[in-house]
Formats: C-alpha cells, sequence, structure tokens
C-alpha cells in the first residue's frame, strides 16, 4: 500500500547542513518539474516585493521570502519533520520508533507544490508555496505537475494506494485511472442519521489514522485488506461514493 499525503502550510525550521539534493528524492523522474519549480521560486525571491504579491504574504510574513530565496542551500529535515499542523501533530512521527519511521519511508509519500510528492523520510528545506500560487515564467502548477505524477504514480506499481490528499494537491497528480486506489474523506454521522464532511478534524482524524497504521504496520495490498484491518482495529471506515472511503469520526 502507497499512502499519499498532503504537505502543511506550517514547518518546522532549521534542520541538518544537508543540502538539498533533487536526484535523492522519491519518484526521481519528476526531476525536471521539480528543477523548474525550485529555480522559478528562488528567481522570485531576488524582489522581495514581487514574491511578497505572488506569494500573497502579509508584512509579518515577508521573512518567507529569504527561506524561498535559500531553497539550495538551506538546512534539510525529513519530510515527515518538516511540517507541523494539525495532521502531522496527530501523526507525531518524531516520536514513533524506528521500526515505525521505515514503514513511514516505504508506504509514505507526501505531495508538496516545489518537489511534488516525496519519500517520507526525503530531506526537505522550508519553503512557502501553495498549490494553487502561479509562478512567473512557469505553467500553473496543476498543468506543470498533474500528468507527469500521474506516470510516475503508474511506475510505481503499487497494488493500492490510500489518498488522504486535499483536492488541491490530489488535481497535482491524479492517482492513475488503471490503478486500484481509494480517496479518503473524513465525516461524521448525526444521531438522525445526516453524514456531512469534516474540516479541522479531517486533518486530526487522517494524522491519527496513519499513526495507528505506523505502528501497527499491516500488510495490505487491496481495499478489501485495508477495511478488514480497519474493523479489527477498531477504525470506523466503510465505502463512501465511487472510489471512495469515508473516515467517521
Amino acid at each position: 500500500m502507497l499512502i499519499l499525503l498532503p504537505p502543511s502550510e506550517t514547518k518546522r525550521a532549521g534542520g541538518r547542513a544537508a543540502p538539498l539534493s533533487v536526484d535523492l528524492l522519491a519518484l526521481p523522474q519528476l526531476a525536471p518539474q521539480r528543477h523548474a519549480v525550485i529555480d522559478a521560486l528562488v528567481a522570485l525571491s531576488a524582489d522581495e516585493d514581487a514574491a511578497a504579491r505572488v506569494l500573497k504574504l502579509g508584512a509579518t510574513q515577508r521573512g518567507e521570502v529569504a527561506v524561498n530565496a535559500a531553497l539550495h542551500t538551506a538546512p534539510t529535515l525529513p519530510a515527515v519533520d518538516r511540517y507541523t499542523g494539525v495532521l502531522y501533530d496527530a501523526l507525531d512521527a518524531a516520536s514513533l520508533g524506528a521500526a515505525g519511521r521505515r514503514w513511514l519511508a516505504h508506504h509514505v509519500l507526501i505531495h508538496s507544490a516545489p518537489f511534488g510528492p516525496v519519500g517520507a523520510l526525503d530531506a526537505i528545506p522550508a519553503y512557502r508555496l501553495g498549490a494553487g500560487t502561479s509562478l512567473p515564467g512557469l505553467a500553473p502548477l496543476r498543468k506543470l505537475w498533474a500528468e507527469a505524477v500521474t506516470a510516475a504514480l503508474a511506475e510505481a506499481s503499487v497494488p493500492f494506494v490510500l489518498d488522504l490528499r486535499s483536492e488541491a494537491y490530489g488535481a497535482l497528480g491524479p492517482v492513475p485511472v488503471s490503478q486500484a486506489s481509494a480517496y479518503v474523506r473524513v465525516v461524521t454521522e448525526s444521531t438522525d442519521g445526516t453524514v456531512r464532511a469534516l474540516n479541522h478534524f479531517n486533518k486530526h482524524a487522517k494524522g491519527a489514522l496513519l499513526r495507528r497504521l505506523a505502528e501497527e504496520r499491516p500488510r495490505i495490498g487491496t481495499v478489501a485488506g485495508l477495511q478488514r484491518w480497519a474493523d479489527a482495529a477498531g477504525v470506523a471506515m466503510r465505502p463512501g461514493t465511487a472510489g471512495e472511503l469515508e473516515l467517521v469520526v
């Protein structure tokens, strides 16, 4: 099973001295797109006012321009440790044992805007770029990434993909139609049977689900296998609309 995660707007600063090595990231066939986005982001950062306008930064966020300007030389952290926020706080990857972190390395890709999908333990710098941002001199990120990411996922030849990304990041690399997969939608059900999607708890539930998987490390190769594990683990997961699973909280 391969699990696709969204990134987070909030990130931990600092890291190890070794800078970003695009060649060492997962799905190495995405190197041309990665270099294109990184170079465009660094070039934009040479003009602080322009960068603040394109990235929609407020007065207190202008330090993010310098963060982007240093993408080639900045310290790096494993991607799963770089991101903070609700989902990553619930996952709390830093407190997992070595076996749990190795499981994340083998089963999780985090879909970033500048680097595309990267392995959970791939070393990346801090950055500021969202899925919907258009960079000067570059095709829209959806056009630049989507076809290339879909092809790379197809080449990965995994038996089953569990998509925990937001719709914005899913659009940057749809799962191949030929690939067995399920998109997870977090919902709650009221006493009268009304089902509604959740926002804040959506991220927390996905992080908690991933932590449970990393702790138990089940062998899952199909959506039916995932549901069998969920039933045994007491995780409320059920079929939703076509191609979706509902995680009920």
